[in-house]
Formats: C-alpha cells, structure tokens, sequence
C-alpha cells in the first residue's frame, strides 16, 4: 500500500465511509490495510491507535503528520492516526474507477459489468457446457454466449472468489431462491442525519435474534441502530450506536429486551422479534455462558445452572410477548423463522415501519452479507436434548399462551416448527 497522508476524521461525517472494524488490542497497520483491500477498497484508514475504515473516496483534508502520531495498539513503532484522525493509505490493486462492480460477466463477443438484480440472481447455476464457445481472441478460452454468460466475481466483492471460479447463467432462466453473492453495496452506514423525535424500539427476548436483525437493518437501510444497553463487544463489531444514549434520535430503532409497561410506553413504535422458546432459550444459555458467538460448556448444560435459567427465563419468554402486545403502540410482530425463510419479504416489512425508502440495490446486497459476525457455527452441537419433559410441558404452556394472545389480535400465530402446539 501506498501511504497517502494524515486525514482529519468526524464520528458525524467519516472521511472513509465503507466498511469498519475495531481491536484495541492487537491492530496493526498491515491488518487494517489487508482487510480493506481484501474487500476491495481504494483506501484503508487507522485512527485512535485501534479503528480501522475502509472507503473508496477520501471526503476531508489533510492535516499535519504530527497529528498522526497515536501508536498502534497491536505493533510497536507503528503509528495509526490520532484523536480524530486518520493515517490513510491507497491499495496498490487496481479498480475501475468511476464505476465499480462486483460481477463481470462474459456473454460471446460482449463483456458486461454489474450487480445482481431480481432478474439475474445468481441463483442457480446452469451446465457449463451451454458456456463452452471458445473466445475469439483465445482459443483454449471460454467466453459463454449471448444467453448464456460466464459471471465472475470481481475484487469490489466482499469474498474473494477462488482462481477461475465462474458460475454460468442462461439470461432468462427461471429463479429459485438460494444465496446471492456478496457485493459491498450495503456496507455504509452512518447516524440520522436529523434527529428524529420518534423512537422506534427493536424488542425481543434475548436470544431471538435481536443482533442479527440489527445487521440486517442497518445493512438496508444504511442507518446505526442504538441500544438501551451499552455492550462493548457489539461496538467493536461495528455497532456505532451502541454507545449513544437511547433517546439520541440519531439510530433508526433501539434494541431492547425491557418488557415492564413504563419502558415498553416510552417507545412510540416496535418491531417485536419473536422466537421459538427452545431455540431462544438455548441460545441465551449459549450467550450467558459462551459470548455473543461461543457455546456454554457441558458443565453448566448438565449443572444446576440450565434448570434454573429454564424455569427462571421460560415465563419472561411468555411475559415478554404479552406485554408487548398489551401495551405496545403500533407494533409489527416478526417472526424470527418468518425472517429467516422469507428475508426480503420480512426485512421489507420492517423497514416500512422504520419510515425509511430502502432501495432494492440495498435489500439485494443484504441477502449477500446477511449473517454478518454473529453467528454461531453450529459445530458444536449438544449430543443429548438439554429439556426435560417437564421443562417441555412447562414451555409449551407458554407457547399455546403467546399463541392464543396472537390470534386475538387478528394476528398469525406461531410458527408451525414450534413444538409441541
């Protein structure tokens, strides 16, 4: 990388405004500039010894190279920016400015540039013998066909695809739903620009999936979300509002598990995230006990701590639900196996309530980055079911509850995985 200069920088208006990520601990200059490049960005930024962002623009001035002198926190000797300020560098790979694009595709004699759309998803993969039209220029080559292209990931992806990977599409093939390639087309974010006076709440038991779909949001609507909590691992992972206050009006909704009528009144709109108990219940243990993305050892699996977070948490799941459709105004009930099966559907839902336009160049990238880094592997598995059958009679009690309290209010009810009925 190429070192370009020292960069005023603004938490309000950021001179690079692509991706993010933060380690006070062991940041370095090469890691900073590795992974911006690796995502495909012009330019990699470090600032306060330990934050690191990417962009494709520079969108402020230089300052002198003595307000640069913050060293960094993972080498000695280095130097990454200051106090509001950024020790900036330019990528030696090279991009296709003005423009750039995360696939290209290869259509007989044509050679075009773009992003996956509704009509060309990326789906599902055609022979590649229907791409097999040598290239005019270069006999040993493929160049697909005009209905048949040759697509390949360019370096503006946020993966690296491996050497000649290619997937091979007929133009108007009929589409059926799968995974998207990654592109970086929702990877900006940044606070309101005006302060809203409406609070929009994020509500969830813990363990339903509120991190997950505070990605998702931000990842559509290009906006931070904020918390009524302040977790310091989530804002390393690049959760910008998590240290606002939560009346700030400046994130587009606010994460909170609360469930009492004063804090759920407080809130003039909700999106209320809704779980499968056993599900939900488990992942929480797994939080309590393991982190964000770790597991509880079988000690506290097989101890006394899951009996009591059991009969302890499996009421407030019920509780939860309740009193947020009891005393909620203008709440959008969202299932988290609805959100999982039909994400652009339910993300679309969501993102009306939150009174923001999100574009479809947007919701289309969010199904590309859609797990983000809160996602447990699922590798390690628990090789006996942790519920007993009176932890199971208890919770589906609960679950025959939340569902009659839905149907009541004209809503659908439960999910049909949740089990027993």
């Amino acid at each position: 990388a190429r070192y370009v200069g020292c960069f005023e920088d603004s938490p309000r208006r950021r001179t690079l405004r692509g991706v993010s990520f933060f380690d006070y601990k062991k940041m370095t200059v090469f890691r900073c500039q590795d992974n911006c490049a690796e995502r495909g960005y012009l330019y990699a930024g470090l600032e306060f010894g330990a934050e690191c962002y990417c962009g494709h623009k520079i969108q402020a001035g230089n300052v002198s190279e003595a307000e640069c002198a913050m060293a960094c926190k993972g080498e000695r000797g280095t130097t990454c920016g200051g106090a509001n300020r950024l020790s900036l560098a330019a990528s030696l790979l090279t991009l296709s400015p003005p423009q750039e694009f995360p696939l290209s595709a290869l259509a007989g004699t044509a050679c075009r540039c773009g992003f996956p759309t509704r009509l060309f998803t990326l789906h599902e993969r055609e022979d590649e013998q229907l791409c097999a039209q040598r290239c005019a220029g270069d006999e040993l080559e493929s160049c697909g066909t005009a209905d048949y292209f040759l697509v390949y990931q360019t370096q503006v992806q946020g993966e690296r695809p491996s050497p000649g990977s290619s997937l091979h599409r007929r133009a108007d093939a009929p589409r059926r739903p799968g995974r998207l390639l990654a592109d970086n087309r929702c990877m900006d974010r940044r606070f309101l620009p005006a302060r809203s006076r409406r609070v929009v709440a994020l509500a969830s038991f813990p363990g339903a999936g509120n991190t997950w779909a505070r990605h998702l949001i931000e990842l559509a609507t290009g906006y931070y979300t904020g918390s009524y909590y302040f977790d310091g691992s989530l804002y390393n992972k690049g959760f910008k509002g998590e240290r606002d206050h939560w009346r700030s009006g400046r994130t587009i909704c606010v994460k909170t598990h609360e469930s009492g009528q004063k804090e759920i009144e407080s809130f003039d709109a909700a999106i209320l995230l809704i779980r499968n108990p056993y599900k939900a219940l488990m992942a929480e243990f797994n939080r309590k006990y393991g982190g964000h993305i770790g597991f509880a050892a079988h000690a506290h699996w097989q101890g006394k701590e899951w009996p009591e977070f059991v009969r302890t948490y499996a009421p407030w799941w019920a509780t939860h639900t309740l009193d947020w459709l009891r005393f909620g105004r203008n709440v959008l009930v969202v299932h988290f196996e609805d959100l999982k099966r039909d994400l652009f559907a339910q993300l679309q839902r969501m993102v009306a309530l939150l009174g923001v336009a999100a574009r479809e160049d947007r919701l289309l990238c969010v199904e590309g980055q859609k797990d983000g880094n809160f996602k447990r592997s699922g590798l390690r598995k628990l090789e006996y079911d942790p519920y007993t059958p009176e932890m199971r009679a208890l919770i589906g009690g609960y679950i025959k509850t939340v569902d009659a309290a839905l149907r009541l209010r004209n809503l659908s009810g439960v999910p049909d995985d949740y089990s027993p009925r």
